[in-house]
């Protein structure tokens, strides 16, 4: 399986929702921490939970937070966690949410706070 992974450093990549049985994948392919920016629910009952999603992570020795973000109604608080995250998660660092953007564009402003 190849997931379509978007690097944008070597520390931190993006990806669209993930399902448990991807984290074998991300951990194999490096990944150390990966950031959920996906409101549970948002895509209805078929949307794997985080709470599923962070057991198996866990399973798997990945370090896992639950950051959840609206698209296009991020707050200052939110951005400010997002680079606490960066700066203390162990690398690299892989952030999802429906489609990857919003995660994308979270890490974007984050920057701008490091």
């Amino acid at each position: 399986m190849s997931l379509p992974i978007s690097c944008h450093t070597n520390q931190f990549g993006t990806l669209g929702q993930i399902d448990p049985s991807h984290l074998a994948e991300i951990a194999k392919q490096g990944y150390k921490s990966v950031i959920n920016n996906r409101p549970d629910f948002e895509g209805g009952p078929d949307q794997p939970t985080n709470a599923d999603i962070q057991a198996q992570a866990e399973v798997l020795g990945l370090n896992y937070a639950f950051l959840p973000v609206i698209p296009g109604a991020f707050t200052q608080d939110q951005v400010v966690e997002m680079a606490r995250l960066l700066k203390t998660m162990p690398g690299p660092i892989l952030a999802f949410c429906r489609s990857g953007a919003r995660s994308t564009n979270l890490y974007q402003m984050a920057l701008q706070v490091c």
